[in-house]
């Protein structure tokens, strides 16, 4: 299975945004336990690509480890070169799409507007992240929708178990999950499996 059909399948990529990754391993092991494996540290956080070939040699197939929050082709690439399975930006940030069109590798470039979106789909993005997504939420994306109906949207911020069946509702292929699934304080004290209830329970909402 591709990786692009693995997300459309699984339905939810948790994004882990930490100010450092020193616990990749165990915040990856809590995700996948709860359900949860396509996993995709962000970039805003020291260690992220580090994260992510430590994540890799630790659970291998388990899981399929992604890089967020990625602003240029260099980051991209030194990402893809450490084992990242695919690659997401906040903004339509072209070189990083070509950068991995040309490496094969999955791409969610995100948008908010209709115009961001259509563009980053057709400078090469399968999947487009609708970001962020709280501020339209479902009416906007199926607005959106509407009269773009081949793009795949993937909402991302302010998503949880209790607003996510609005989201698949109104056409999103899948979704992107932060806060609501990884918190801080969780990591801070080793909590992981909160973590994992938090999972299980966003995939109970989905199911």
């Amino acid at each position: 299975m591709s990786v692009v059909q693995q997300i459309v399948t699984q339905k939810v990529v948790a994004i882990i945004r930490l100010e450092e990754y020193a616990r990749a391993i165990e915040v990856a092991r809590a995700l996948a336990a709860g359900g949860i494996p396509l996993l995709e540290f962000t970039m805003t956080g020291r260690g992220a690509i580090e994260a992510v070939s430590n994540v890799r040699r630790a659970l291998n197939d388990s899981v399929c480890v992604g890089i967020g929050s990625v602003l240029n082709a260099e980051d991209a690439n030194a990402a893809i070169d450490a084992g990242a399975q695919f690659v997401v930006t906040p903004a339509v940030r072209k070189p990083v799409i070509a950068a991995c069109v040309n490496r094969a590798t999955p791409i969610l470039a995100g948008g908010f507007t209709p115009t961001e979106l259509l563009d980053a789909y057709e400078a090469g993005s399968e999947l487009v992240k609708l970001f962020p997504a709280q501020h339209g939420g479902p009416r906007y994306l199926q607005d959106i929708l509407a009269p773009l109906p081949f793009l795949k949207l993937v909402p991302t911020g302010g998503i949880s178990a209790e607003n996510v069946q609005e989201y698949f509702a109104a056409g999103a292929v899948a979704v992107g999950v932060g806060g609501n699934l990884v918190s801080k304080q969780a990591v801070a004290s080793g909590a992981f499996e909160k973590i994992t209830d938090a999972a299980r329970a966003m995939m109970q909402a989905i199911r």
